[in-house]
């Protein structure tokens, strides 16, 4: 090993956002590296890795029976354990082209009510991928950060962070969490909302990469201003055959009334909970939504209708929580203030 590769060892730092539907890898000095679903598809017959990423969400509902395609995350916390591993172990040796031989410190966002026991998981699982030392950090503090808010001022910020398991509120002022909360329904309770829908109202049975299409198509959070439709094809459950049905964003919205009114909820009780001197800031400043169902049509319309508050979109949603996590990297004083023990 040179002295180049030597010295190189020491800055292959990672910032990981460990997500219920994607995992981001940010590396120091390089920026997003790695930003993939978090799934895995596993042999069951061998109980070898098949595919991780990219490659499994293409094999999700797809596979023959020795094969399946696992989401090792639910609800933004490990649900499989040994997966999750796997998962890691296979992004970090992406992020560093295969060296085996590089042990880096990784700092991981978690959401904000998680239990010790979630907590030790996470961290296990990045040691025993070969971390040399493991920070855990709140995923709506870091959100906050990646979508450049100041969070070292007294003053009072607001961030909603919609991802795939959980969607996180959070106020902050002065480097700390004045109030936070995880509502453990986002992203993926909307496309199942879709799936149950869909199912009612026309008997037809969809897969979940199709219902996150409709999402992503025809989603919104309150009327838009032209109509859409789309075709999707599926079973028909009184027929048993593949069928097309024409859907438009009315019934897509219809089918995610619940669960945007639970985020708006939410919201509304974070506002309530706020210290007066902070709620005036907010009322200056605004609301920050980030995260991929920040991405949901008018929803930060339907929320500045409900609060009376400017809401703003973070400039690149679905990576705030990732570029948060990974200026921590260059910032070891304020990664030891917010670490969590």
């Amino acid at each position: 090993m040179n002295f180049r590769s030597l010295f190189g060892a020491f800055s292959n730092d990672l910032a990981i956002d460990l997500g219920t539907a994607n995992t981001l890898v940010f590396a120091k000095g390089k920026g997003i590296i790695v930003n993939e679903p978090s799934i895995v598809a596993i042999n069951k017959i061998t109980n070898k890795v098949c595919a991780v990423g990219k490659e499994a969400k293409e094999m999700l509902g797809r596979t023959p029976g020795n094969i399946v395609a696992i989401k090792p995350m639910k609800d933004g916390v490990i649900a499989d354990f040994d997966v999750t591993e796997e998962m890691l172990n296979y992004f970090i040796r992406k992020a560093h082209n295969r060296n085996h031989l590089i042990s880096p410190r990784i700092v991981i966002g978690i959401p904000s009510e998680i239990t010790q026991v979630e907590k030790r998981a996470v961290r296990e699982s990045a040691l025993r991928a070969r971390a040399s030392e493991v920070y855990l950090v709140e995923q709506a503090m870091m959100a906050a950060i990646g979508a450049g808010l100041p969070i070292t001022e007294p003053s009072g910020n607001m961030i909603v962070d919609i991802g795939g398991g959980t969607t996180d509120i959070a106020v902050i002022s002065l480097s700390g969490i004045v109030y936070s909360r995880s509502v453990r329904l986002a992203g993926n309770e909307m496309d199942e909302a879709i799936v149950q829908y869909i199912k009612r109202k026309h008997n037809l049975l969809i897969g979940e990469r199709t219902a996150e299409q409709v999402k992503i198509m025809l989603g919104s959070a309150s009327p838009l201003d032209e109509e859409l439709t789309m075709e999707i094809k599926g079973r028909n459950l009184i027929e048993g055959i593949p069928k097309t049905v024409t859907i438009t964003d009315t019934e897509v919205r219809e089918a995610l009334a619940d669960c945007t009114a639970t985020i708006v909820n939410a919201v509304r009780v974070a506002l309530e909970r706020t210290p007066p001197e902070l709620s005036a800031d907010i009322v200056d400043r605004g609301i920050v939504l980030t995260g991929g169902g920040a991405l949901l049509r008018n929803l930060d319309k339907r929320l500045m209708e409900e609060t009376g508050l400017p809401v703003f979109l973070a400039e690149d949603p679905l990576s705030s929580v990732v570029l948060g996590t990974g200026k921590m990297l260059s910032d070891m004083a304020l990664l030891k203030r917010v670490s969590l023990e």
